[in-house]
Parts: C-alpha cells; structure tokens; sequence
C-alpha cells in the first residue's frame, strides 16, 4: 500500500453510513435522512481530494493499494484509480447526495411510517449501493470486481420493489425481480468466464507460478505476448464478460428490464440505477474486454457497433411513441448507452474519449431530466403527458430547467453531451462510417422527442389541474442547480474531465495494441521529365 489508504476511505465511509443510519432510533426518519446526506458528502469530499491529488502525468493507476486476500486462489485486496475511473468515482459521489435530496419523502406514504425504519432503509440502501459502485470502478482485482459488480444488486433490488411508486404493486415486484434475474443470469454467465480466465492463467505454458486474477499482471503479459489464450477460448472468454456488461448497461438487445425498472423506482432510484449502476456496465467494456481480450474484441466489434447502432435508433424511436414522461426518459437511456458502446468498439482514441465522457455527461443530464420529471410528476399525480400543459406559466423556473435538461438530452452545443457525443460520432467515422452516420440520425429524432415533451407539458394554455402545480422548492433547487451548473460548464470547457480521460485511453489503446487510423494521402504524382535539344532535360 502507498501512504494514505484513500480508496480504501472512499468506499468504506460509505459503507459504514449505511450501517449508522440503520443504527439511528425509529421514529427520526428526518435524523436518518440528514446522516446520510452528511456521509455521501463526506464521500464527495474524498473524491474531491483524489481528483486534485491525481497526476495526469503519472503511472495509469494511482493511490494503489494491495493486501493478500485469498493468496492460494491468486486472489488479492487491489485498489487503484485511472482517470477513467476517477470521473466514475466524481459523478458517482456528486450524484448520491443529491439523490438522498430528492428523495427526501420517498418511502414516507409506505404503511407504518415513523414507526418502522422504513426511512433509515431507504437511505442505507442507497449508501451501500454506492459503496459497492465505488469499489468496482476502483478494483484492480478482477475476482474482487466481480464480488461487488454482483452484491450491487441486491440493495438495489429492495430500493426497486420495496420503495417503487408505480401504482401497481406487484407489477413493481415484477420488475424488481426482472432486473434482478436478467442481472444475476449475465453474472453467472461472467463468473464462467472468471474461472475460465483463472485455469488459463494456471495453464501450461502460463507465465505464472499460480492462477491470478491480478488483472495489471494479466494485461501486461497479454500485451508483451507472455501469456497466450487460444483465440476460440479468448472468443469465450470475452463473450463471458461482454455479456454481462451488456445486460447491465444495458445494451439492445438485452435492455428489456430497464424501462420497467426505472418506471416502478423512485425517481432518485431509478436515476441511481441508470446514471451510477449502469455505468459498471460500459466501464466493464473498456477496462476489461479491450486490455484482456484484444484480438476477440476486434473480431466481434462489427457485430457489437451493429448491435450499438440498432440501441440507438430503437431507444430514439421508441421515446418518440411514449405516452409516459418517466418510460420515455428511459428509452432516451437506452439510446445513449448505444453511442457510450458505440465509441468503445469504433476503437479509437477519440470515440473511447468520447465514450469515457458521454458516460460523466449522461449521468448529469439524464439525472437532471429524471429528477425534474419526478418532481412534476409528484406534484401533479400523473405520469401522462396528455396530463399537462401550461406549466411554464404557473412553474416558470421547474419550466426552465427542465428544458436545459432536455436541450442537453439532445446534445444542444454549450451543453455537456455535445462535446462527447461529437467525439464519439468523428471517432466512429474514420473506422466505420455507416455506423456514424446512423447514428447522426438520431440526433434529429431526439430532437423531436425532447422538444414535443417540452411543448406538450411546459407549452401551451393551463391544461384543467395543473394551475395548482408550484415551482420548485428551496431542496429541490439544491439538487437541480449544481446538475445545471456543470452540464452548462462542461459544455464549454470539458478539458478538466479529458485532461483525466485521454491518458487511460492511450494506455488501452497501447495495451490492446490498436492504433489510430492515420491520414490516407494520394500517391505523389509523377512528372514527365522532357529532355532539352542539347541532351539536357528540363
């Protein structure tokens, strides 16, 4: 270990919280609510410190720390943060705290509020959650990522089906248990491809002593040609992997849990799940299936970029028919993450940036829109769009906001999801340029179904019971705000974010051996060369 344990700190504070919070006496649900804001703050203030301690001219990994865990199964206690990871860990402790704010009377019409600890639940649910989510995006032991990519679920699970606000209870135990099954068959489907990783570390002719699920000691001996996977075993072996990343991104055509999931949470749960938990999905692709598996990753790019594009459209088709304000948002996700996959296999420096970003700039702004949403939804009691009309009238700042979120849902310029989905779309041309001008498609479709959202709820004359709909309050500015302030500064001045990002891509770059395109230039033109009548030339 080197110096102060800070990741270690990071995601055990949280981890402690939630067990404090469970501590607080029955009966102060406000008690509970305020400790764990205090303690995802104090997460926050972690993170902050890793962001300013980080060295972008540094080793890749950074704050490392290693202790023996399991040693006979190779297995160890590894932490370590690039900057891919580190953006990760910042908009994972940004987002948490201002969750617990949002979701500040979630769960308080449930029977026997204040007198069971229904309050203290919710929140250390949500704690651990982000304990959990912290740990995997700073695990540099790949049987220890696996360990918490799947304990997440569970704690998210009982925030879907125990404190849902569909209307229908067991149709929201039904899609708690759908995301559950979905999630846990593609972990088993991982945990083979685990193994299957580990006997090839163990195998003949393996540079080890031992199997490892060291993942640094496995990557550099995949890169230097040490170690050598069967290509039909490493096609397994990324399947395995890739599988799972896909269900819990989720990328089409595994994406069925996700509408229902986020339409039967809580707002602040299903922007959880969305914004925080999904995004262990595509930085799975980009940590582990490029650096482990590079040749498989190459064979099967073609097939995932088709897969991508055909997310992209689908979820952008599909929100333009919605009827639902919530299902709707979820299927923009849906898209998004098809352009997150999208830039990790077009397999360039740009498009991965870009990916690496888009995943920062999707959690601020489909957060923003989702928590905006909620609160409208709340305050008029239906989740129909025909419900509304004429709110911009009587709620001019609700109003206002939530078009800034919907304008950077489409990626409006000056918003924070232009600059990396035009990293992601130029990145993608030079390798695959159907696939990017599809997906440029899109860009026209969501435009029509943010701008159709706006107009019908925002636009128009008071429809009949929305005159009583207010603006937003005091907690609900506190979280609105800050998810404002940085989609509007990070679409002027991303450099921050890729000054972390652009060092991680090259080393994947490097490591995987991929390379980008260079410039193709016309061969040199030949000169006819004339003699001169003296026997010269000219």
């Amino acid at each position: 270990m080197n110096g102060f344990p800070w990741l270690s700190v990071l995601w055990l504070v949280p981890l402690a919280g939630s067990a404090l919070v469970l501590a607080v006496p029955a009966g102060r649900a406000a008690l509970a609510r305020s400790l764990g804001v205090v303690v995802s703050l104090a997460v926050l203030a972690v993170a902050v410190v890793l962001g300013v301690r980080f060295d972008t001219a540094g080793p890749q990994f950074q704050f490392v720390e290693s202790h023996e865990w399991m040693p006979s199964f190779g297995a160890s206690y590894s932490l370590g943060l690039d900057g891919i990871g580190l953006v990760l860990v910042l908009l994972t402790a940004v987002l948490v705290p201002l969750l617990l704010l949002a979701g500040w009377h979630d769960g308080s019409g449930l029977p026997g509020y204040g007198h069971r600890r229904i309050a203290h639940t919710y929140v250390a649910l949500t704690l651990l959650v982000e304990s959990m989510v912290l740990i995997s995006f700073a695990s540099l032991d790949i049987l220890l990522f696996y360990v918490f990519f799947e304990a997440m679920l569970v704690p998210l699970y009982f925030l879907i089906g125990g404190f849902g606000e569909g209307d229908d209870p067991r149709r929201r135990a039904r899609a708690a248990v759908k995301f559950l099954l979905y999630n846990l068959f593609g972990g088993l489907i991982m945990l083979a491809a685990v193994i299957g990783l580990y006997v090839v570390t163990a195998g003949h002719g393996s540079p080890f002593a031992s199997g490892t699920f060291d993942f640094r000691a496995i990557v550099d001996a995949v890169s230097s040609g040490q170690l050598h996977i069967d290509p039909g075993v490493a096609k397994a072996l990324f399947g395995g992997f890739m599988f799972a990343f896909a269900v819990k991104a989720p990328l089409w055509p595994f994406h069925t849990w996700l509408p229902d999931a986020a339409v039967e949470s809580t707002p602040a749960t299903a922007v959880l799940m969305m914004c925080v938990v999904d995004k262990v999905g595509t930085f799975g692709m980009l940590r582990y299936c490029l650096p482990l598996f590079p040749d498989a990753a190459k064979h099967f790019a073609p097939l995932i970029i088709t897969l991508a594009v055909i997310g992209i459209l689908y979820g952008a088709i599909l929100a333009v028919g919605q009827t639902d304000i919530m299902r709707l948002i979820a299927y923009t996700s849906i898209s998004h993450f098809g352009f997150i996959v999208l830039g990790i296999f077009a397999m360039t420096s740009q498009a991965q940036a870009g990916s690496a970003l888009y995943m920062v700039n999707h959690g601020l702004s489909t957060a923003a829109l989702f928590l905006i949403a909620g609160f409208l939804v709340s305050r008029r009691g239906s989740r129909m769009i025909a419900a509304f009309g004429g709110v911009r009238k009587v709620a001019p700042v609700l109003a206002g906001t939530f078009l800034i979120a919907g304008l950077a849902t489409l990626s409006l310029p000056g918003l924070a999801p232009f600059i990396s989905e035009f990293l992601v779309l130029i990145g993608t041309f030079t390798q695959y340029p159907a696939a990017a001008i599809v997906a440029s498609i899109v860009i026209v479709l969501a435009a029509l179904y943010v701008l159709w959202l706006y107009q019908r709820t925002m636009g128009g004359p008071v429809a009949e019971h929305n005159e009583k709909v207010t603006d937003l309050v005091p907690r609900e500015l506190v979280v609105v705000v800050p998810l404002v302030v940085l989609l509007i500064g990070l679409g002027f001045y991303p450099k921050p974010a890729l000054d972390l990002i652009d060092p991680a891509v090259r080393q994947t770059m490097s490591t995987a051996h991929l390379h980008d395109p260079g410039p193709t230039l016309p061969p040199p033109a030949t000169v006819d060369v004339e003699p001169h009548a003296g026997g010269g030339h000219r």
